[in-house]
């Protein structure tokens, strides 16, 4: 078992005196309290794991003293007791060592999910529709709420492209490594001759970015309101609901128009392009720490394979890590899904412990 250095966690338990302490008081401003709470939530964890961890240590010390001091009855029976106690150790300094891995600050917020069609024509359409499918299930069993912000529906059925907010805490930790191309092997409805075709979606997940976390200035902004385009009935040629906010800086262009409220297509437009800009500085901030990158599961390019769903052999392949699941129905039922991101979660995790020195 790797150390914990005992300074390093007497400096969080510290912290969280002083940040509990300042929201007791009511001195924060506004602003500094909504950082300082989510600090607190975070810390609230760490200091409860540090505790775990110290009253496991005392616990093994105490069985070990008993060894060395105690009468002969007493040691054969603390040695009968040791191994649980280093057992009990072992798993709290792991626990802790997770908690202490530098932490993504988007992995508690919701999510910006967005499906494209990739290669494949009408049936790399249906596939994104299954694919969207597949993380709407897996959102209704996490208790998340999903919430389409535009779609372009494909000729066939499923969607050219579909973009919506997936709303809950967790969201961006569980669903970040879903980003890359996705491929399907699968005999299309339209094939005649039982031929096997390749298509492919690509999948994009974005944190849900607040104002405190990127500011939007709205001289920067170019929004343009138009009429609705596309099935809507009367309502599409009476009213300029829908939304095209540029961002001139970015060359930016966000369109919204699912909502019939101009107010709506605008909050939620602005909702995208926050999102969008977090991302984008997330992605500098990477690209500088290029070396911590290879630390990562995949590169998080979103042009990189990442997992491939054979119909024929009911299969799942994430390529990243070499994992095959047999599971295909189960997997785009969202019901197992949780397999593929758990490793890949553990995985992750593995490589930032050998990062940190921890593994």
């Amino acid at each position: 078992m790797i150390a914990i250095p005992s300074d390093r966690l007497d400096a969080i338990l510290a912290r969280h005196d002083i940040v509990t302490a300042t929201l007791s008081a009511g001195e924060a401003e506004a602003e500094s309290f909504v950082q300082l709470s989510r600090e607190l939530s975070e810390l609230d964890s760490v200091v409860e794991a540090i505790r775990a961890f110290r009253a496991a240590e005392s616990a093994l010390r105490g069985v070990e003293e008993m060894i060395e001091e105690g009468d002969p009855e007493m040691r054969a029976l603390a040695a009968e007791e040791k191994p649980e106690a280093e057992a009990a150790r072992d798993a709290a300094a792991r626990a802790l060592q997770l908690l202490l891995l530098p932490k993504d600050a988007a992995d508690e917020k919701s999510a910006i999910l967005e499906v494209r069609a990739g290669t494949g024509g009408d049936e790399a359409a249906l596939f994104a529709g299954d694919l969207f499918r597949m993380y709407s299930r897996y959102a209704d069993l996490k208790g998340w709420r999903v919430e389409v912000i535009s779609e372009s529906p494909g000729t066939m059925g499923g969607y050219r492209e579909v973009v919506a907010e997936v709303k809950g805490r967790g969201v961006f930790a569980r669903l970040k490594f879903e980003s890359g191309a996705h491929r399907v092997q699968r005999v299309p409805d339209t094939e005649t001759q039982g031929r096997i075709h390749t298509s492919a979606a690509t999948v994009a997940v974005l944190p849900e970015a607040e104002e405190v976390d990127i500011q939007v200035n709205e001289s920067d902004l170019k929004i343009d309101t138009m009429r609705a385009q596309g099935a809507g009935g009367q309502h599409v040629n009476k009213t300029e609901s829908a939304i095209r906010i540029t961002h001139v800086p970015s060359g930016i262009v966000i369109f919204v128009q699912e909502e019939r409220s101009q107010h709506k297509n605008r909050a939620r437009a602005m909702a995208l392009l926050r999102a969008k800009l977090y991302d984008q500085e997330r992605s500098q901030k990477d690209a500088a720490r290029a070396a911590d990158r290879r630390a990562q599961v995949g590169s998080g390019d979103r042009s990189e394979r990442i997992r491939t769903y054979n119909f024929p052999q009911a299969r799942v392949t994430d390529h990243r890590i070499n994992l095959t699941l047999y599971k295909l129905e189960e997997v785009m039922a969202g019901t197992a899904l949780d397999e593929v991101v758990d490793a890949l979660i553990t995985e992750h995790q593995a490589a930032l412990l050998a990062a940190e020195g921890m593994a």
